[in-house]
């Protein structure tokens, strides 16, 4: 059976004799190490991170509560627990040490068995808190796997019936992205696990093509009024898709974002895009990053029925128009973003 590493305490303390008395009660059980000063005592955690700190309060230099204080504020050490040492007998005293962030104080003269028990529980909740900790992060880890899976294997469908839409999408992907790292709105101020879920939610704005007949999607020349009314159906079909994977799964699962970019990327911000007719900020952020992304892909990108523009042509339509796209469709904070990094998409583009 394998041995339990054994925990490493620090004690800090100016007093040789109270580091004697705590070291000869604690050394069977633990590895303990000695500060005999605070400033000491910060060296010592940089090092080594000990998994209890015993800490007096008055001390040459620091005192006790300075050292907590810097502990605390640092986000490496602040989950180390800390328990004061002290012969300050008053309230207001006890109070100031647990407001600092310290788990528990222990008065001097030491009752041993008391500073034993107190080490021990301390421990053991350390011990339990770095146990769901770590569950925590392999279960994120795990629903982290399942999202990729996910949005992969739907990618890998929209894939079968279009490859060039499988390498359209990809670099959508890393527009949006670039786009993310200039935009400085409210909007865009999110986590970093939400702009990495919206990247890659960013490959199945197309996923309803899956729905669109061949002769239309694969058709090498202008589609028809018919025709083109046929192909808009594809985001009503891509939300519509998202949404039914989204009651397997539970609502408020990141798919409720893939479902906005897949059904809304096709609305214009002055209200003359499709399938609903949505303006301004009616229109969810991430559609809104999809609709210039994928406009000036589809302008550099080589169709049966049209040659692919150069970078220059397509920052042009996009930013003064061309009749069929103009500065208006897009969300203004976006396109100035895009304006600012456009040599990145052109990067992306020729595969650079």
């Amino acid at each position: 059976m394998e041995m339990r590493k054994r925990s490493q305490i620090l004690i800090v303390e100016d007093s040789e004799v109270n580091v004697d008395i705590l070291v000869e009660a604690l050394g069977d059980d633990y590895e303990i190490s000695v500060a005999l000063d605070g400033e000491t005592a910060l060296l010592a955690v940089g090092e080594a991170q000990p998994d209890l700190i015993l800490l007096d309060i008055v001390m040459p230099g620091l005192s006790g509560y300075e050292v907590c204080q810097r502990l605390k504020k640092n986000k490496d050490f602040r989950h180390i627990p800390i328990i004061f040492l002290t012969s300050l007998t008053d309230e207001a005293d006890e109070a100031k040490g647990l407001s600092l962030g310290a788990v528990d104080y222990i008065i001097k003269p030491y009752n041993l068995a008391m500073v034993k028990a107190r080490v021990r529980n301390h421990l053991e909740l350390k011990r339990y808190h770095d146990s769901l900790e770590e569950l925590v992060a392999l279960r994120t880890g795990e629903l982290e796997a399942t999202k990729r899976a996910i949005i992969g294997c739907m990618a890998v469908l929209g894939e079968f019936r279009d490859t060039e839409t499988g390498a359209h999408t990809q670099r959508t992907q890393e527009y949006v992205s670039v786009l993310l790292t200039v935009l400085d709105n409210e909007e865009a101020k999110m986590s970093v696990e939400r702009k990495q879920l919206l990247c890659q939610s960013a490959v199945l704005h197309d996923i309803g093509k899956i729905a669109v007949p061949d002769a239309i999607l694969q058709k090498p020349g202008p589609l028809t009024a018919e025709e083109f009314e046929e192909m808009k159906k594809h985001t009503l079909v891509g939300g519509l898709i998202i949404r039914r994977a989204e009651q397997a799964i539970g609502h408020n699962s990141f798919l409720g974002l893939v479902g906005e970019i897949a059904e809304f990327h096709h609305e214009k911000w002055d209200g003359s895009g499709y399938p609903h007719g949505l303006k301004g900020k009616e229109i969810p952020f991430g559609a809104r990053l999809m609709a210039l992304a994928d406009i000036y892909d589809a302008l550099i990108s080589v169709r049966p029925y049209k040659k692919g523009f150069s970078h220059e042509e397509a920052l042009q339509i996009i930013l003064d128009g061309d009749g069929r796209t103009k500065p208006e469709h897009f969300d203004p904070e976006i396109l100035a973003a895009f304006a600012k990094v456009h040599e990145s998409f052109r990067n992306i583009g020729q595969g650079q």
